[in-house]
Formats: structure tokens, sequence, C-alpha cells
């Protein structure tokens, strides 16, 4: 009888305390609210679109190039052509070479300035698991059914704090 008083008040505790210790965060809300974020993006985007055009550039140029060794190969001597054949293989791996690079670049630059925008948005989860007394967050995102408690508008007021305070 002893065990089964203290089963039952076992499994009542945990019930309990189980419900409590659970939360949810929609963070996909969070950083499409946040003021950096949206910067962070546009200056992401922007970068892109220079690459793109730099590219597309630099395409145009050597298809211009290879279009005119093309017209003009069969008056060349085999060693010209030779030569000219070296010469636009070159350009063609400088281009790739070029092509990496930027894709290099804007992914060092997109961590760079994703890296404090996530710092803070992790922070602001911190911050409202402890005010909340929470013992595990969970993202929404990765949730089949959630109907618990949801904290998403609170980590926005927290994460929304941070910013103004890291913008000063």
């Amino acid at each position: 009888m002893k065990k089964l008083v203290l089963v039952l008040l076992l499994v009542l505790s945990l019930s309990t305390s189980f419900a409590q210790m659970f939360a949810h965060v929609d963070s996909q809300k969070v950083l499409d609210t946040m003021p950096s974020r949206m910067m962070a993006m546009k200056e992401i985007s922007d970068f892109e679109t220079r690459a793109m055009k730099e590219m597309q550039d630099e395409q145009a140029k050597f298809n211009k190039e290879y279009t005119e060794f093309e017209t003009s190969s069969s008056t060349m001597s085999p060693t010209a052509r030779r030569f000219e054949e070296e010469r636009l293989s070159k350009k063609y791996q400088e281009l790739q070479t070029r092509g990496q690079e930027l894709d290099q670049q804007m992914n060092i630059l997109a961590n760079d300035l994703n890296a404090p925008i996530l710092d803070r948005v992790k922070t602001a989860i911190e911050n409202v698991a402890k005010a909340e007394k929470l013992d595990y967050v969970l993202d929404q995102s990765g949730l089949l059914y959630a109907k618990g408690k949801d904290i998403t508008d609170k980590v926005i007021a927290e994460v929304l704090k941070l910013e103004a305070a890291a913008a000063n």
C-alpha cells in the first residue's frame, strides 16, 4: 500500500512539473522581427547581386573572346592557335576560381553578419526561459504538434531589448 501511494505521488508530481518545464518558440518569427537581421539580409543580397553582375560581365567577356577565337582560328598558325587556346583555357580557369572565391566571401559575410544576431536570439531565449523557470525550449519548426506554452512573443520582446542595447 505504501508503495502504491508513493508511486501515485511520484507520478502526480512528475506530471505537474513536466508540463511546466517545456515551452516552444518560433525562432523564424523572432528572426523576422529583428531589424539587424533585415539589414544583414539586405547586405548579403546586395553582395550577391554585385557578385552575380561581376561574374556575368566576366563570362560575357570570355564568351566574346572565345567567339572571336573560333572565327579567326582557321587563319592562325598551329602555334598561334595553341597559344590562344592556352590563354583562353587559363582565363576560363580564372573565371571559375573567381566564382568560387565570391561564393566563399558570401558565406563568410553571411556567417559574420548572422553570428551576433543568432547570439542575441539565444540570449533572449535563455533570459525568457530563466524568467519563466523553463528547463527546455524547443524550436517550433521541429515540432509536429505544439499545444504547450508558446514563448515566442516574450522572446521577441526580449530580443528587441537586446537589439536596442547593442545599437547603443
